[in-house]
């Protein structure tokens, strides 16, 4: 087969297009190579740092430690909520005089209650050589016996304080 100089120039010309093709997709294989060994570089650990996963790994494993230590807060929470409900910290006090003749209202009842309303009410009737204290108890805001109007009022006044 003899070729003439027309189709060899035409099989030169596509050999060279596609030499310089093949040159263009080393040159952008080789681009890329470079970027994957650099990224892959900075994953690996140099000297006596620790590598990226290794970090990562640690990382990963203290956040389950924290989330851990947030469970176990969360439960003592609520517990201390629940302690707290009980706790006597709701007050009412009535000032007043027991006597129309003494003055200077000597004379208190206090209602101490919990979240619930339970407590009691301590009275304390004053006059002029001795003072009587009494107490009273109650169960979600209603008491074991009849009150006395000062006391009533007390028991309105730190029910009104109680968290609904």
């Amino acid at each position: 087969m003899t070729w003439d100089a027309q189709t060899a120039a035409l099989l030169g010309a596509i050999g060279g297009g596609l030499a310089i093709i093949a040159l263009v997709l080393i040159t952008v294989i080789f681009l890329r190579m470079a970027r994957m060994r650099r990224d892959y570089l900075l994953l690996q650990a140099e000297g006596s740092q620790d590598s990226f996963i290794e970090v990562v790994a640690r990382k990963t494993q203290e956040v389950g430690l924290l989330r851990e230590q947030v469970e176990l807060l969360h439960a003592q929470l609520l517990h201390t909520r629940e302690e707290l409900a009980k706790a006597i910290r709701h007050v009412g006090v009535v000032r007043f005089d027991a006597f129309g003749d003494m003055g200077g209202r000597m004379s208190f009842t206090a209602a101490l209650v919990d979240d619930h309303g339970d407590g009691i009410i301590l009275t304390t009737i004053h006059a002029r050589s001795e003072s009587r204290t009494y107490i009273r108890g109650l169960r979600a805001g209603q008491a074991d016996s009849e009150l006395s109007p000062e006391e009533d009022q007390a028991v309105d006044q730190v029910l009104r304080s109680l968290p609904s």
